[in-house]
C-alpha cells in the first residue's frame, strides 16, 4: 500500500513537473541548456559519468539525444512508468479462497 501511494505521489509531481516546463517558457527548452542553466558544469560532469561508467556509445547514442529533446519529456516519461507501475501492482483487494474441499 505504501508502494502505491509512493507512486501516486511521484506520478502526480512528474506530471505538474513536465506541465510547468512546457507551459511556463516563451519556447520549448532542451533538457541539455536547462541542465545547463541549473549549473554550468552539470553537462561536463554528466558526459565523464556517462562515458566513464557505460562508454562512449552510450553518450552518442543514448545520453545526447535525451538532452536534445524538450525538458518537459523527461518527467512526463518518467510519470508514465509511474503510472504503468501503479496498475500493475497488485492490489489488496483480492479474493483468497481457500483450497480445502468440503
Amino acid at each position: 500500500m505504501r508502494t502505491q501511494r509512493a507512486l501516486a505521489i511521484f506520478l502526480a509531481v512528474m506530471i505538474v513537473l513536465s506541465v510547468a516546463l512546457a507551459t511556463l517558457g516563451r519556447h520549448p527548452v532542451s533538457l541539455g541548456p536547462l541542465l545547463a542553466k541549473l549549473d554550468p558544469a552539470l553537462p561536463g560532469l554528466l558526459k565523464a559519468t556517462v562515458m566513464d561508467w557505460f562508454g562512449a556509445w552510450a553518450w552518442s547514442n543514448i545520453a545526447l539525444p535525451v538532452l536534445v529533446r524538450p525538458a518537459w519529456l523527461l518527467p512526463a516519461s518518467l510519470g508514465i512508468l509511474a503510472l504503468g507501475g501503479l496498475l500493475s501492482w497488485p492490489g489488496s483487494n483480492t479474493t483468497h479462497r481457500s483450497r480445502r474441499r468440503s
